[in-house]
């Protein structure tokens, strides 16, 4: 071999060292053995995991929390379709990423090679892109290729399936080979602006309107748009309700923010039925949202900023149409609204009204003295002790319901992370690390259910070993709290099937795997819990035994069992 001979493996390493690639996740087999011994080599900070779902998750959170391209690997077979979930999780919430996938070796293919399957049509679907290697030459060229497309417009996962004997194969590379374009480390890579014309249209919309509300999603994060949105509502006295990933869109503590909208919300869905113009901004108006596509009623003149094309008029029909980045459009909109603005001042006093009488109406739940715990009390005590920059992961179910209508962001960002792409469950964990990654040396604390935290048990073990800091809090109610919430309120009382879990207490499992639990009873346990879990180094796991009231399970009344037709999905 001469000295510049350099496996395919070493390639794809030397092309994320390129991006200035940030830590990876992945759990390792015989096809992509020449990546992992080129990244010890090169010092990339990859880490084993104990499942590829909790992989994808925890790179998922990454880029979510960082705007950086997420990153992980897995070996074919099983190790691939471990991914499918965490892929559909990023795909659905524009979340950068880039997977690398070991294949069989072609010379063997189809022939029953151990773990073989046509993981490329399985991980397709689940993809915004799935690029297969099929020349080892190739690999800067398509490795530059992938980082492009999980970057641009919304980004998304882009899956690298790399065949063994690609991975195994030689080549003598020169160093000019590994290049990267530094745009493409980070998300947006690419800004576009909405067209101008359409642009002013609607700016002039806006500035007549008499009660106009922002419905902020999770694109203003992915556009890192907050602070512009934030600006240009407090410019023109305009009211921001958001969705639970858009969170943070405007401080939940603005006298402007009107809090989460759709199936469950606080004066935000009053306020989009009184409103004569509304502005939807990087947001897909989905079932959540949109009360199963009842919010807003129809008739409504509105106005949608998106980055895809194909959002508009998938569940509502816009007035006008504005495709493209949404921070350049806020800041384009700000600017054709200059001198234009009406008088929305007593509008404004009437939005800061009505939500500090909603505040004062759930003040109950927020000091909760019940035993066992409520959740309200639970939202309260993290409203009262996280720091502005601090972070809070959700888990899929009712954990990001709650923090959606309960907790407050005191800062414009992204400082709520839940899966909502997809909503799984088991997001909690690996989430919280993700996250910690992201941001060191800001305060991480994850709410999972007992059983998200059943599924990723393993990965405290993973935490414990990256050594990171974070508190996660198993809300411990003995069982799949979401379904047996709605089986309470679809049948009644006591008819629950496969619902409940075993009694366990989590903060011993925690302490068996050699991280700090703490375990809470009594409402008045919650706040010193928590100011512990700050104050120590390591994961640690705070387990708060919480209502076994499937009627209390839930922040409200979930509005698909309120009146239920035939044939439609109730859960």
């Amino acid at each position: 071999m001469s000295s510049n001979e350099t496996t395919g493996g070493e390639a794809l390493a030397r092309m994320i060292q390129a991006h200035k690639g940030g830590p990876m996740f992945g759990m390792g087999g015989f096809q992509l053995l020449p990546f992992y011994d080129a990244a010890r080599r090169l010092g990339l900070k990859h880490h084993l995991i104990n499942d590829e779902r909790a992989g994808v998750f925890a790179a998922d959170a990454y880029a979510k929390v960082s705007g950086r391209v997420g990153l992980a690997d897995a070996t074919l077979g099983p190790g691939a379709t471990n991914l499918v979930t965490g892929l559909v999780e990023a795909l659905n919430a524009g979340t950068p990423m880039v997977v690398l996938v070991g294949d069989s070796h072609r010379l063997h293919s189809w022939k029953n090679m151990t773990q073989e399957s046509r993981q490329t049509e399985i991980l397709r679907p689940a993809a915004k892109e799935l690029i297969r290697i099929e020349r080892v030459e190739r690999i800067p060229e398509l490795m530059r290729r992938a980082f492009a497309v999980a970057t641009s417009g919304r980004p998304g996962p882009v899956v690298v399936d790399v065949p063994e004997d690609i991975c195994h194969a030689t080549l003598p590379f020169e160093d000019e080979d590994f290049s990267a374009n530094p745009a493409h480390e980070a998300a947006p890579a690419l800004r576009c602006r909405p067209d101008r014309a359409a642009t002013e249209r609607a700016a002039g919309l806006l500035a007549k309107a008499r009660r106009p509300v922002v419905l902020a999603g999770g694109g203003v994060h992915i556009s890192g748009a907050a602070e512009a949105l934030t600006a240009f509502a407090r410019a023109f006295d305009i009211p921001v309700a958001h969705t639970m990933t858009g969170k943070g869109a405007i401080p939940c503590t603005d006298s402007l923010g009107a809090g989460l909208f759709g199936r469950y919300d606080r004066i935000a869905n009053k306020l989009i039925e009184e409103s004569d113009c509304l502005l939807v901004v990087g947001c897909k108006l989905g079932e959540i949202a949109t009360k199963r596509y009842t919010v807003p009623p129809k008739g409504k003149t509105l106005i949608h900023l998106d980055i895809v094309a194909e959002e508009f008029g998938r569940t509502t029909e816009p007035d006008i149409a504005l495709w493209g980045d949404a921070r350049a459009g806020i800041e384009d909109l700000h600017e054709a609204m200059r001198g234009a603005q009406a008088a929305r001042g007593g509008y404004a006093k009437e939005v800061t009204r009505r939500m500090a009488d909603w505040r004062e109406s759930v003040k109950e739940r927020y000091t909760s003295e019940e035993v066992p715990v409520s959740m309200g009390r639970l939202m309260g005590e993290l409203n009262r002790l996280m720091p502005a920059d601090g972070i809070l992961v959700a888990d899929g179910g009712f954990a990001a319901h709650w923090g959606g209508l309960l907790y407050d962001t005191k800062q414009a960002g992204r400082g709520f992370v839940p899966d909502r792409g997809f909503a799984s469950i088991g997001y909690g964990l690996p989430g919280a690390m993700g996250a910690a990654l992201a941001a060191p040396g800001r305060k991480v604390v994850s709410i999972t259910g007992d059983g998200g935290f059943n599924m990723m048990l393993g990965e405290l073990e993973t935490a414990r070993r990256m050594a990171l800091d974070f508190a996660i809090v198993v809300v411990n109610n003995a069982a799949s709290g979401y379904v047996k919430a709605l089986q309470h309120l679809m049948y009644g009382k006591g008819a629950y099937h496969a619902s409940d879990l075993a009694e366990t207490n989590y903060a011993k499992v925690a302490g068996a795997l050699g991280c700090t639990g703490i375990r809470v009873e009594e409402p008045g346990a919650v706040a010193p819990a928590i100011e512990q879990a700050f104050a120590t180094k390591g994961p640690v796991v705070i387990d708060v035994v919480v209502t076994r009231d499937p009627a209390k399970m839930l922040p409200a009344v979930d509005n698909r069992t309120v009146q239920v037709k035939k044939g439609d999905r109730v859960a």
